[in-house]
């Protein structure tokens, strides 16, 4: 099973960084196969973190791009930021072998919102990762402008691994 990851990028030098550490095992064990960073717009250093870290970078085409460009028949759309935990190559080339549906993350335990603060900072469709075949979010990608439009709405199973979400955009921007 070959992976492709997908991050959708706008100024998020830090995130991306954090994000990327976790999937080194993946790419030492031979399951993600790239990583392609597709951003959009950034002003900061986010091309540079890209490429110290051997990914693809494309500057426009966002999502539909990388979809289009990644070699992996699955596909990992991740929030830049988000963490994996450990344990989550195990579940996704589990999923990936048996499944054809789409599958998302569970929520890290420390990581759950309170119920009132879920409602107030709004669903992000992308917050818990998504694990889709590269033929499913090709069809998907024609009518969505972005990554978490992609993701919203998509039926999904859980898969038996945990992420940590990126804080809400908001509260990590930089103003550079």
């Amino acid at each position: 099973m070959m992976l492709s990851v997908l991050i959708e990028t706008r100024n998020d030098e830090e995130g991306l960084a954090r994000t990327l550490a976790t999937l080194i095992g993946g790419a030492v064990e031979g399951v993600v196969r790239e990583v392609v960073v597709c951003d959009a717009g950034s002003s900061d250093q986010t091309h540079r973190v890209a490429e110290h870290a051997g990914c693809q970078y494309l500057g426009s085409g966002g999502i539909a791009a990388g979809i289009k460009q990644a070699k992996g028949d699955w596909l990992l759309l991740l929030e830049p930021g988000a963490r994996l935990a450990e344990g989550w190559i195990e579940a996704v080339v589990a999923h990936t072998a048996r499944q054809t549906m789409a599958a998302r993350f569970s929520r890290a335990r420390g990581n759950r919102m309170p119920f009132l603060a879920r409602v107030f900072s709004g669903n992000r469709a992308l917050a818990d990762g998504l694990v889709i075949s590269k033929r499913q979010a090709a069809s998907l990608s024609k009518s969505a402008g972005n990554a978490e439009a992609l993701a919203r709405g998509l039926a999904t199973r859980k898969l038996d691994a945990e992420i940590w979400a990126a804080p809400p955009r908001h509260q990590h921007r930089s103003s550079k």
